[in-house]
């Protein structure tokens, strides 16, 4: 197994993150923000900026600069000046979902206060006033303090929002709020990601044998019969999703580290669920190795591709439980993790990882094209070397 407090299994690491970081400084734009790469690295054509990847990339480039694996802070600035520019509703404030699509989400949002709450802490220009208006323009817009959970969009004006609510949104603002409590020292932001956690994993995916449906009605009633029509949706896919339960599970042993004494003792035994259901149901379903992207509700796989993020997260998964539980079978997961990986995504010709996969492990584009953003494989690359809490981006600053 893994010794991993060796120099060779942090350097190995750093070594990844340093490669990653490399390929991905090709997406810097000149008129601003970060492009899709294509899978040898180029800039794909007629793509939009979106804000989602501009943000995950701003994201990256400040935890690169914080933490010593390359000089990307003048990246990490060009990502904050197109989310204060072109990705900006300077009329009715908030972001746009890209420069070709005027309405607003969650999601996006998720992540531009991820990004703001990094580059914040890497005393980066401008980004203290964008964590500031990313929070007010969240709290303002998307929060839901009754329900205790996110909107999902808007339009631009914000006067009509979507009659859907989803857990992918929700997830990834449990992320950006550790990120922003941390930094900003609020803890309000903390107990709105465990409000977030209570519900959609304590509550719906414990109902649901550990199998988190994706999508509810403005009421937060499941839709489980949604996107049947179309099952490889990249967002929105129809089914049951293995690398949300995994990545579910890593928030959750998150958000207890950062609550601390005041943690309620589900949050492991939870996560401790959710990673047996995904491995159990997921891994090596359809015969072949690796994770499907998706299932129905019978655990039959459903979207048989296999996704980089999804074994970048059962990555991550594995070290948080292995370092919250001490329990060598997390730490046998972990290598086996990033064995398929370094075997099968890991791309030693272009750089970076493959997005997609086959089930029997070639290069393929049916959900993913190219490879738009190093945000879940850096993480890989980065987390199990660091304290489960605070947030990467707080831990960056402390150096």
């Amino acid at each position: 197994m893994t010794d991993w407090n060796t120099t060779a299994h942090h350097d190995r690491l750093a070594a990844e993150r340093r490669g990653l970081v490399d390929f991905a400084t090709a997406s810097r734009l000149p008129e601003g923000g970060f492009g899709w790469l294509d899978a040898t690295g180029a800039l794909a054509q007629r793509r939009p900026i979106a804000t989602w990847i501009n943000a995950r990339m701003t994201h990256v480039f400040s935890l690169a600069h914080g933490f010593g694996d390359a000089d990307t802070a003048a990246l990490a600035d060009h990502g904050v000046a197109a989310l204060t520019g072109p990705l900006h509703d300077d009329e009715h404030g908030g972001w746009y979902s890209s420069t070709d699509d005027s309405s607003k989400g969650a999601y996006e949002h998720a992540f531009v206060v991820l990004a703001a709450a990094s580059a914040t802490a890497m005393g980066r220009p401008g980004a203290e006033e964008l964590l500031t208006e990313a929070l007010h323009t969240v709290e303002t817009h998307f929060w839901d303090e009754q329900a205790g959970l996110s909107r999902e969009s808007w339009d631009r004006e914000w006067t009509s929002t979507e009659a859907y609510r989803g857990a992918n949104s929700n997830m990834h603002l449990v992320e950006a709020f550790l990120a922003a409590g941390d930094v900003t020292g609020d803890p309000t932001w903390h107990r709105r990601a465990l409000r977030i956690a209570e519900y959609l994993v304590h509550t719906v995916a414990a109902a649901h044998h550990w199998r988190l449906p994706e999508h509810f009605t403005p009421d937060w009633q499941p839709l489980p019969d949604y996107n049947h029509d179309q099952p490889q949706h990249p967002f929105r896919p129809h089914g049951s999703t293995p690398g949300h339960g995994l990545e579910w599970a890593r928030l959750l042993i998150h958000l207890e580290a950062t609550l601390g004494t005041g943690a309620p003792d589900w949050l492991l035994d939870d996560a401790r669920h959710l990673f047996d259901a995904a491995v159990d149901h997921g891994w090596n379903a359809d015969g072949h190795p690796g994770f499907v992207y998706t299932l129905d509700w019978q655990d039959r796989p459903q979207v048989r591709a296999r996704m980089h993020w999804v074994i970048a997260e059962a990555i991550l998964t594995a070290s948080t439980l292995y370092h919250r539980t001490n329990e060598d079978r997390y730490a046998r997961w972990y290598d086996t993790f990033w064995d398929y990986a370094r075997t099968h995504h890991v791309d030693p010709g272009n750089g970076s990882w493959h997005h997609e996969l086959t089930p029997g492990g070639q290069p393929a584009s049916s959900v993913w094209s190219g490879k738009p953003d190093a945000y879940h494989a850096y993480q890989a690359a980065l987390l199990p070397v660091l304290p489960l809490a605070p947030a990467p981006a707080a831990l960056a600053r402390k150096r």
